[in-house]
């Protein structure tokens, strides 16, 4: 079964109390929480004393992805608020060893994501190192968007190379993620479905996320 991350970024804000009652009784695995700068992507969300806050009422991992720009001058602050995944783009990081090492160092599990345009084998030399690995399957800042087909492509490479050194690496899908293609992205070769619109807006926030679980 894959791991359910429902992302935080489509749920009500007015009524986020209600909105961690959900996810708490429901199957999800983790809180998906995007956090985005206005620099690196063109959109800004909620950072630090919105995570610090969620966290007080939640009772899962937290997953944090950063989309922003200079994510090391941070990764102790999101530890502080209550970070166990800490996720920065390949995109952002010049020196991104450094950063999977102070993610590390911190106590988090560390993850690397990657646009849509960044083929998988850039991470080569890090792939060892990484507990994440997050496809980005739609542009980076905002929800609601298609999912890009050419993605399962490098799912499938990703996923390849991942067995083949017998790596645990975590591969975690995020972006347009619906009931309709969660089959095909799992059989491709992920682990972790991010999805945000098809849970926070459905009827029954519940069952979608149990019969997600079952893909």
């Amino acid at each position: 079964m894959p791991i359910i991350a429902p992302s935080l970024l489509a749920s009500n804000f007015l009524r986020l109390q209600d909105e961690c009652d959900m996810l708490n009784a429901s199957e999800a695995d983790w809180y998906h929480l995007d956090v985005m700068d206005g620099r690196f992507v063109p959109n800004i969300s909620f950072g630090l004393p919105v995570i610090a806050k969620l966290r007080e009422a939640s009772q899962k991992p937290f997953d944090v992805h950063l989309m922003i720009e200079e994510p090391g001058k941070y990764a102790a602050d999101f530890k502080l608020a209550g970070a166990d995944h800490l996720t920065v783009h390949y995109e952002a990081c010049p020196h991104l060893h450094r950063n999977i090492q102070q993610i590390k160092n911190l106590g988090m599990k560390a993850g690397v994501a990657i646009n849509p345009h960044t083929p998988v084998q850039v991470l080569q030399d890090v792939l060892a190192d990484l507990d994440i690995v997050l496809i980005m399957t739609v542009n980076p800042g905002f929800g609601g968007q298609d999912f890009i087909p050419h993605s399962l492509v490098k799912i499938q490479a990703l996923r390849q190379r991942i067995d083949q050194l017998k790596l645990n690496t975590i591969i975690e899908v995020d972006g347009g993620i619906t009931e309709a293609n969660a089959p095909v992205v799992v059989q491709a070769g992920a682990h972790a479905l991010v999805t945000g619109t098809t849970i926070f807006k459905a009827a029954d926030p519940i069952q979608v996320i149990h019969r997600l679980k079952q893909v």
